[in-house]
């Protein structure tokens, strides 16, 4: 478990009391999922598994709605190779194991773009005057979008998305009133939301930075990688891909809906950056969903065309692709499920924590949000005196709980004897608040470093009063 995970934990178990008051404080962002994972505490309190569930079903289902829009669009083996490539993809695995909203999400969108498809009809009838009466589908469409932009707002550039395909398909008037319509009700349902969030954003988000040099190159990447792609799957000029001829064949519906819907939210977000840096790319993730639909119809492409191969050269081809795809994703996914592939681990923090700890020893976290270390695992945390907490994060209504100032903070270290500080590692930037200052300086002046121990993103040391260290092995 990570910080973040970390975080959705302690949430997630106060009750709906403290948690509504935290949120007109705090991630507010995040609210419909705190609640979401409250009540999956409340009917299973099943630790690492329940909060990493929801993520697996969402994930599980965003893989179902790509394979259900490629099947309408290109194909059932389309689809299903589609899907495929969705639960294959490594940022998808990443958050399909992490008690955090984004899988769910990109579930909430996917399925929405699959009511976008239905509600254009058969062969796209809407786009050509037809089928626009399909009311159920633009009411589920606005149902599930509205439902993605609670779980994170970020997920309304999804909108933006769809209405940059309607443009590049030249949907009739009608079409765009109806989807007009959906936005502005999901929008409008937005609202409170985006008003609460907005007051928070500076301490949501004040943490990033401007993207640098290296996403703007990943991004250019990525829109190489999708035009090739685009390219790939391009239906003939006979018809012969989908059943009929014409210029919006359900293959270039796919890539008017797959292109816009993987690039305009990335784009934006990181255009966004420029005023202020909003872009990280777990908040867009449903758009690899887009990536997922031109991958499979591309795929799926190729395999049609197999039979201009000799047999032996088809099986070749055929065991080639196959090696090469467990070759680069194997070593990806088994990394992406260890430890290391996380910025920290609270469950190896509190291990080290709890082996150390003696009844009585005060806690200090340097700096102060790193008591999000342990507040996921109590019975350590409970155990030890937090020397510089005025408030818990339930009473304060915040993350973290609030801190006293400078000069108590200096006097309740010095009445201690031994203390365990919970730091960030040595090449990290210290903070140069006045609380975290004293907690450094008083340390340094009164006590000795006694012990040492570094996880993965963390350093526990054990402080204790000149000539009171007791070395491990006297233990």
């Amino acid at each position: 478990m990570w910080r973040d995970e970390s975080v959705t934990h302690q949430v997630a178990h106060r009750s709906l009391a403290d948690l509504w008051q935290m949120l007109a404080h705090i991630d507010a962002v995040h609210g419909l999922y705190y609640l979401c994972m409250h009540a999956v505490f409340g009917a299973w309190d099943g630790g690492l598994l329940a909060l990493r569930l929801p993520s697996t079903v969402g994930a599980a289902l965003a893989a179902a709605g790509v394979g259900a829009i490629g099947t309408r669009l290109a194909g059932r083996r389309a689809g299903l190779l589609a899907g495929l490539v969705l639960a294959f993809l490594p940022h998808m695995q990443r958050y399909a194991q992490e008690g955090r909203s984004y899988a769910l999400v990109c579930a909430a969108v996917t399925w929405a773009t699959y009511c976008f498809v239905r509600a254009m009809g058969p062969r796209g009838t809407a786009l050509r005057g037809g089928g626009g009466h399909r009311r159920s589908w633009w009411a589920a469409y606005t149902a599930l979008l509205s439902l993605a932009c609670w779980l994170h707002v970020f997920a309304a550039l999804a909108v933006v998305a769809h209405g940059f395909t309607l443009g590049w398909l030249r949907a009739p008037r009608g079409v765009w009133l109806r989807w007009g319509k959906a936005a502005a009700t999901v929008l409008t349902s937005l609202l409170p939301l985006v008003l609460v969030s907005a007051g928070q954003a500076q301490r949501q988000l004040g943490w990033l930075a401007q993207p640098g040099t290296g996403t703007w190159l990943q991004f250019l990447a990525l829109t190489v990688a999708a035009l090739l792609l685009s390219w790939a799957c391009r239906p003939r000029a006979d018809g012969r891909d989908t059943g009929h001829a014409g210029p919006d064949t359900e293959r270039t519906i796919l890539v008017k809906l797959a292109l816009p819907l993987l690039l305009a939210p990335f784009a934006l977000l990181l255009t966004a950056s420029f005023l202020r840096p909003w872009f990280v790319e777990r908040y867009v993730l449903y758009g690899m969903v887009g990536l997922a639909l031109l991958a499979g119809a591309a795929l799926d492409r190729a395999l049609a065309h197999r039979h201009r191969l000799a047999p032996v050269a088809r099986v070749l081809a055929q065991a080639l692709s196959a090696a090469v795809a467990v070759a680069v994703l194997l070593p990806w996914s088994m990394s992406l499920r260890s430890p290391d592939s996380r910025k920290d681990n609270t469950v190896a923090v509190a291990q080290v924590v709890r082996a150390h700890a003696r009844p009585g020893d005060g806690v200090l976290f340097l700096p102060a949000r790193r008591r999000e270390w342990l507040l996921s695992t109590p019975a350590v945390y409970q155990a030890l005196d937090d020397l510089a907490l005025a408030r818990n994060p339930a009473a304060s209504a915040t993350l973290q709980g609030t801190e006293l100032a400078d000069d108590a903070i200096r006097r309740r270290i010095r009445a201690a004897d031994r203390i365990i500080a919970l730091t960030d590692p040595p090449e990290q930037p210290l903070d140069t608040t006045a609380q975290e200052t004293a907690k450094r300086e008083t340390l340094a002046r009164y006590f000795h470093a006694c012990r040492s121990s570094q996880v993965r993103g963390a350093q526990i040391i054990v402080y204790t009063r000149s000539g009171q260290c007791v070395p491990a092995s006297g233990r």
